[in-house]
């Protein structure tokens, strides 16, 4: 979350937020106060968690007013307890109550991404294999999302189809199978991309490694399957398991040695981490 990130991809997005929750005023706000009035408001966690989206947060109170201040007691990925002062935010008491609820909307959505995303980490913690994220994202929040699985400790899969050659059950019947969808990725694409299979049964598996796919997803499979596969394929590609991963079963999926386990569920099922503005004061 650069600045030029910030400028080039974010700047658009929040301010299409602010509009939705804005369309000509604010109109509670406006009726109780007339005019510039400075102030200060506390944000407050009120639950333990990581934090992910500081930054976002700020950027839509000086897209609402250039002249707001915020500063920060933690940054992104720092992990917080109920009760404790994250920020406090300085400027035109108008503009404080305008941002409030598209500011938290960011902090709260991606805080609780990086949280989930740290605790299910964890849970591979020794194994060497890396947590992956997907495509299921909210649309128009996947620049925040992929962010805060970052933060959390997890990594990004292919940011979006212009990203990878990811060869799906869907794709592979287009092409009349894998040999030859493998074979038209390598005739079109360049030599720096990699390609990926996405298989769901030995046979699959057996065809991905003749056409010397470069990735091999294994999807839904059993995880006796998943085991064998791994060991028929023996290095000869990068191996990733996906299908319906959660902080339940994962321990389990790990145990079949794949390079990669990508869940979908890091940005799909994530609950919201509870933060609030509070304690609003005139200066």
């Amino acid at each position: 979350m650069n600045s030029i990130t910030m400028s080039m991809n974010v700047d658009t997005l929040i301010l299409q937020a602010l509009r939705e929750d804005v369309t000509s005023e604010d109109i509670t706000t406006n009726a109780i106060m007339k005019g510039y009035h400075s102030g200060s408001v506390q944000l407050i966690c009120k639950e333990d968690g990581v934090l992910a989206g500081l930054p976002v947060f700020e950027r839509v109170f000086h897209l609402v007013d250039p002249k707001t201040e915020v500063t920060f007691f933690f940054e992104d990925g720092d992990a917080v307890k109920k009760g404790e002062l994250v920020a406090e935010i300085y400027g035109d008491i108008r503009s404080l109550l305008t941002g409030e609820r598209t500011a938290l909307n960011y902090l709260q959505r991606m805080s609780g991404i990086a949280t989930y995303t740290h605790e299910t980490a964890k849970l591979l913690e020794g194994t060497g294999i890396k947590l992956l994220d997907t495509r299921k994202t909210t649309p128009n929040m996947r620049v925040f999302e992929k962010y805060a699985v970052k933060v959390g400790g997890g990594y990004n899969h292919r940011y979006n189809l212009s990203d990878g050659i990811l060869l799906k059950d869907n794709h592979i019947a287009a092409a009349g199978g894998i040999a030859n969808a493998v074979k038209m990725a390598k005739e079109y694409a360049s030599f720096v991309r990699k390609i990926e299979v996405e298989v769901e049964n030995m046979e699959m598996v057996k065809e991905a490694v003749e056409a010397q796919a470069d990735i091999i997803m294994l999807d839904n499979m059993s995880i006796e399957q998943m085991k064998e596969a791994v060991e028929y394929i023996q290095g000869r590609a990068l191996t990733e398991c996906s299908g319906n991963v959660t902080r339940e079963n994962i321990a389990q999926l790990a145990s079949t040695g794949v390079d990669y386990i990508s869940s979908g569920a890091l940005t799909h099922s994530a609950k919201i981490l509870d933060l609030s503005l509070k304690n609003l004061k005139l200066v």
